[in-house]
């Protein structure tokens, strides 16, 4: 009925636009999100239907749109600015580690600011640096910041209204690799009705290993895990979503089920959001693993040229390597 086959992309735009539809306190602001609708059309045809002082054209300045938002939201809007690509959020990381970040706890608790910055991230697109890049352990690591990535349509329509709706900012990252990709979404259906924000999801049940990722390495994961299954070995894949709160409970029984865990991200391994889900996973789970906790990520160097891209991101490949290592202990 209310069921329609949407890319990952059109998911979000349809997101965007029942939030908008539900509240005109909710502002759009970006750079080229008006009239061209974004430069990967994730805000396609929402200036024509909602007008140019709702989903506003900014400069080329980050810091300044992220510190417009915030005004907007101390006054009672619902800011969502849209980063165009993840390396150009490091102008606005002053305003978003700063205010952004530590407004509800200077205010304590009096103020809040219901803004969300979104930012498509990770790499696959044959971008270089400051368009492929990363950058959710950096704010993931800020208190004060509620962090997600969604990994496939029907999260992507669902996640944003919910980012949204709340009172806290989000930092919402966007696959771009798989924005294109489509999925089963029930756009009629009412919010309250979600699956939580803040909760990882089991995706693919198993008893040999667990594989957890989010974003653009969730569909890797599976495509990994459909390779292992045809040669035996089941593995449990978690889409974690939330990468700030993060929810560990769901990887905790997990692994206490198959006693091996592979963690997957494409930012680089260094102080990364695997180290800190092996961490959890060792202090909560250390008598339940067979192995050590293993991470499948980028290297510890700048992104490179899009002809090595390939061999910089993890793939099926790395993933099963490392699965086998975990078998190797």
């Amino acid at each position: 009925m209310g069921t329609e086959t949407l890319t990952l992309g059109k998911a979000i735009n349809t997101g965007l636009r029942r939030a908008m539809e539900r509240d005109d306190k909710v502002i759009l602001m970006g750079e080229d999100i008006g009239k061209l609708g974004g430069v990967f059309r994730i805000t396609d045809g929402l200036q024509k239907d909602f007008g140019d002082d709702r989903v506003i054209d900014t400069p080329l300045a980050e810091a300044g749109i992220v510190g417009t938002a915030i005004g907007l939201a101390l006054r009672g809007y619902r800011p969502v600015c849209e980063i165009q690509f993840d390396g150009f959020v490091y102008p606005a990381y002053d305003q978003i580690v700063c205010q952004v970040a530590k407004m509800r706890y200077r205010s304590l608790g009096k103020v809040s600011l219901p803004m969300v910055i979104r930012i498509p991230f990770g790499g696959g697109i044959g971008a270089v640096e400051h368009h492929s890049e990363s950058p959710e352990a950096y704010f993931a690591h800020t208190a004060g910041l509620k962090v997600v990535a969604c990994s496939n349509p029907e999260d992507a329509h669902f996640m944003i209204q919910q980012a949204i709706a709340g009172d806290d900012p989000v930092i919402f990252f966007e696959p771009k690799r798989r924005y294109w990709e489509k999925g089963q979404v029930d756009v009629t259906a009412e919010l309250e009705s979600a699956y939580p924000l803040h909760k990882s999801r089991l995706v693919r049940s198993g008893s040999d290993a667990t594989l957890v990722a989010y974003g653009p390495m969730v569909r890797t994961a599976m495509d990994a895990a459909s390779a292992a299954a045809e040669e035996g070995r089941e593995l449990e894949v978690i889409d974690l979503r939330s990468i700030s709160p993060l929810d560990m409970e769901p990887i905790f029984e997990s692994v206490r089920k198959t006693g091996r865990l592979v963690v997957v991200h494409e930012a680089p391994s260094n102080v990364g959001m695997g180290a800190e889900i092996a961490a959890r996973v060792s202090e909560e789970c250390f008598y339940s693993l067979e192995a050590p906790v293993l991470r499948v990520t980028g290297y510890d160097t700048p992104y490179p040229a899009s002809r090595l891209e390939e061999e910089f991101l993890p793939d099926l490949d790395r993933v099963l390597d490392a699965v086998d290592r975990s078998f190797g202990w």
